[in-house]
């Protein structure tokens, strides 16, 4: 085998182990660090609850805002929870807002973009 190769393969091996020894957090410890982590977010005023059984994190709560269930997802296991079961409920206005948004989004940003196109390829000074 080839030294670099082996080199590769022997990190490779260290970063194994060191992730099989890392200590897991108890369900407690882990719904804990959670609900700190969404205490210092953006997502903060929605205060959505959090249940832990078996590191598999379980989100409950109501939003306003479309994008804070998934990043309550993100947080959840960004925190080290093995698993997320996401159960926030999106507002109807939310979702309507967003589907609004979809639907003209595109729209804007070729707008934009052709007036940009426009003002770059007039000459100066007109």
């Amino acid at each position: 085998m080839k030294p670099a190769r082996q080199r590769l393969l022997s990190a490779l091996f260290v970063l194994l182990a060191a992730h099989l020894a890392w200590p897991a957090l108890s369900d407690q410890q882990l719904e804990k660090a959670i609900q700190e982590r969404f205490a210092r977010s953006k997502i903060a005023p929605n205060h959505f609850q959090v249940r832990v059984q078996g590191g598999v994190a379980t989100l409950t709560g109501k939003t306003d805002v479309l994008q804070h269930k998934g990043v309550a997802t993100r947080l959840a296991k960004n925190s080290g929870a093995r698993q997320v079961v996401n159960r926030i409920e999106v507002s109807d206005a939310a979702k309507q807002k967003a589907s609004a948004n979809l639907a003209t989004g595109r729209r804007r940003a070729q707008i934009k973009r052709g007036e940009a196109r426009q003002a770059r390829s007039q000459p100066r000074g007109q």
